[in-house]
């Protein structure tokens, strides 16, 4: 990797940033103009790579994926390998015991979406998780054995590189298989990650990351062999190594010794599912996001669709913008909470909830000067749980990647002898129709826990084409359905606000699910006689912090701009 291209001189790049108005890209505005220059959030730096950009919530793992491309792989190469070393720099949601979705395009022009999503276990049953004598849910679909789909990310990204990709398995896998053996140093992110979630880990391994009962500290090297071996036999053996064998077989035996349910017939009957992106317009550029069982690319779809009625939206920070974005986002989640599923399971009105035809008529029960009333109740904390990465390479091929355990650190599930973490993806089913999960989420019988079912997600990673087909944007988010409206919002700051990437990226988010029926915002979002009007619509409003963690990339002239999340830890590299 050449650091001359990951970090130019501040003058380059703002040289480059005000000449990406080219082949459609929209000139850029800085979030001043809206903000009056208030803006709490810090900078949010941008790199440049004149040859490609891998932007993570890890640097290390973002230079794994840079590593890669240097050598001659091209987008998905990158992606794999960055990946890989996700698992291994931050444990906290980067995974292989986990899950996914990679949204792939290709210079070509070819699209493709590769679900990896965790699947039920077969021995699942639908109310698994409601005690039976007192009908209420328990927390064994967040804590514990019980809580783990059987992982995909293994097979998803094997798969992806097979058919996309350029190099070896093994040899994408180097650099993680090095960071796992030789070790890295930990930073200020892993360390609050482990001191915010001691009570978390379940595991057996708790030793390994709380040595002397304290979290790792910043600075020091963190070696993990038994994730090392376990690397090697996948980068020798391919999912095989993972799915059979004595990788296998290490994570049945723990299965069984805390009463979960994954068998080694689980683990041999997982495929990963090729999916045909959501292909949608807004403004005259084309989305290309996740179908089912994500739910991200349908309700963005419909949300954008909504706004797309209204011409040109009020400006940013404003309480007629605030309160459409807020509409369009309860009526987009109205429809995933109620009709989304595994279309493998559910018949999911995907025509119906894309069409632009029906956002109008959704679009006209808006009332502009009044909020809608959904039914409230206590919302759950929203921890974060998953990772996105985008890579870009010298060609043009692009992808965007979301993966998750679920709960940070996953179901607290550790397996011996191969050194990692079990996801808890069991609670994105509907555990109890009508009962929030750990993400607040009220949802339907279309999302009932069925065996060998996928789980519905939120997860999000969209590329954006500008108006003459090129790609402009590449960008997802982490944080449950906060990624649904994190991943809209800087989409629309840069095409409808005419935002550079850095601008949207740090500029204040709302969030809004429709149950609870509460309009979150991040400090700077909008000014207290905003706020005033907007309660006085009947909007129930209610500050927070870190509206979800995203990390995007954006084609400029004469290569790739690279901006991690502002909010949190990570890493754009350049090449």
């Amino acid at each position: 990797m050449s650091s001359r291209f990951t970090r130019l001189a501040l003058v380059v790049l703002a040289a480059v940033s005000a000449s990406c108005h080219h082949g459609g890209t929209p000139q850029t505005v800085d979030i001043g103009t809206y903000l009056g220059g208030q803006v709490s959030l810090a900078e949010a730096t941008p790199v440049f790579g004149a040859h490609g950009m891998v932007s993570s919530n890890s640097e290390p793992a973002s230079a794994a994926g840079a590593e890669i491309l240097q050598a001659g792989g091209n987008a998905v190469d990158a992606a794999v390998a960055t990946g890989f070393a996700l698992a291994v720099t931050y444990p906290y949601a980067g995974n292989i015991g986990g899950g996914g979705f990679m949204n792939i395009h290709m210079a070509d022009g070819r699209n493709a979406a590769i679900d990896y999503r965790e699947v039920a276990p077969l021995a699942a049953t639908r109310d698994m998780f409601v005690d039976p004598a007192t009908g209420k849910l328990t927390d064994k679909s967040v804590i514990g054995h019980l809580a783990s789909g059987v992982p995909g990310a293994v097979a998803g990204m094997a798969e992806a590189l097979a058919k996309y990709g350029t190099m070896p398995l093994s040899a994408v896998m180097a650099p993680a298989i090095r960071l796992a053996k030789e070790g890295f140093i930990v930073d200020s992110a892993l360390f609050r990650s482990l001191r915010g979630n001691r009570a978390v880990p379940q595991f057996a391994g708790k030793a390994l990351f709380y040595p002397g009962g304290e979290p790792l500290q910043p600075g020091t090297r963190f070696v993990q062999a038994e994730l090392a071996r376990t690397l090697e036999i996948i980068a020798a053996k391919g999912p095989a190594g993972f799915y059979s064998g004595e990788v296998a077989e290490a994570l049945v035996e723990e299965q069984v010794r805390g009463g979960g349910i994954i068998t080694m017939e689980d683990l041999r009957r997982y495929k990963p599912e090729w999916r045909t992106p959501i292909r949608s317009t807004y403004r005259g550029y084309t989305l290309l996001t996740m179908p089912p069982a994500s739910s991200g690319g349908i309700t963005m779809t419909e949300t954008l669709n909504i706004l797309e009625t209204f011409g040109p939206l009020p400006r940013y920070g404003s309480a007629a913008y605030s309160h459409l974005l807020t509409e369009a986002f309860r009526r987009a989640f109205i429809d995933r909470n109620a009709k989304l599923g595994d279309p493998a399971f559910v018949k999911v009105p995907l025509e119906q909830l894309t069409s632009k035809t029906y956002a109008s008529q959704l679009a006209a029960s808006i009332d502009r000067n009044k909020a809608t009333k959904t039914p409230a109740f206590k919302v759950a904390s929203e921890p974060e749980h998953t990772t996105h990465y985008s890579t870009a390479d010298s060609k043009g091929n692009v992808v965007s990647t979301t993966t998750t355990l679920n709960g940070g650190f996953g179901s607290g599930v550790w397996v011996p002898k191969a050194g990692f973490f079990l996801n808890n993806e069991m609670d994105d089913f509907t555990a109890q129709p009508g009962s929030p999960n750990m993400y607040g989420l009220v949802q339907g019988e279309a999302n009932a826990i069925v065996p060998g079912k996928r789980m519905l997600s939120a997860m999000s990673p969209t590329i954006v084409l500008d108006k003459d087909g090129k790609v402009l944007l590449v960008v997802g988010a982490a944080g449950g359905p906060r990624i649904i409206t994190a991943t809209t919002e800087v989409i629309l700051n840069v095409i409808e606000h005419q935002m550079s990437l850095a601008d949207a990226m740090r500029a204040p988010r709302l969030h809004h699910q429709s149950l609870p029926d509460t309009l979150r915002y991040e400090a700077g979002a909008f000014s207290d006689a905003v706020a005033d009007s907007l309660r006085a619509m009947g909007h129930v409003l209610l500050r927070t912090s870190g509206l979800a963690n995203a990390n995007g990339i954006m084609r400029v002239s004469g290569g790739w701009i690279g901006v991690r999340e502002p909010r949190s830890m990570g890493a754009s590299v350049g090449h």
